[in-house]
């Protein structure tokens, strides 16, 4: 991925993922993953702890990389991070534009079919109730 790449941080604790509220210009909001640039000298990986940390006040560790694209609607080049919280301090303030979702309620934020597959297959598998 070129240093103008954008990582996006899948942060999933106990059976849910994280999820940010964002807004392009004056459009709707929306729910994201957290998402920033990979700046230079940075890797993915640091990226994807330094977007969980600036969108959520959340420290991660990131565990893999979970696939790499060309957005279809952006066109920029993104890597997708899985990652686990080092310590939760960062609750769940829908209000406040932070929410943990499980997989009964992930499609009430994102339309869940329109995910990359290979994020929506882990979820599959981490949002799985044991």
């Amino acid at each position: 991925m070129t240093q103008q790449g954008i990582v996006v941080a899948v942060v999933v604790h106990e059976h849910r993922v994280l999820l940010l509220r964002g807004q392009v210009g004056d459009g709707e909001p929306f729910w994201r993953f957290p998402v920033g640039p990979v700046e230079a000298g940075e890797t993915p990986e640091g990226a994807a702890v330094r977007a969980a940390w600036a969108g959520a006040g959340l420290s991660v560790t990131a565990v893999r990389l979970l696939g790499e694209r060309t957005h279809p609607q952006t066109g920029q080049d993104m890597a997708y991070i899985a990652c686990v919280p080092e310590s939760l301090v960062s609750e769940e303030r829908p209000d406040g534009g932070v929410v943990w979702a499980g997989r009964d309620a992930i499609e009430r934020y994102v339309p869940y079919g329109e995910l990359f597959a290979p994020v929506r297959e882990h979820l599959d598998a981490a949002l799985r109730a044991p």
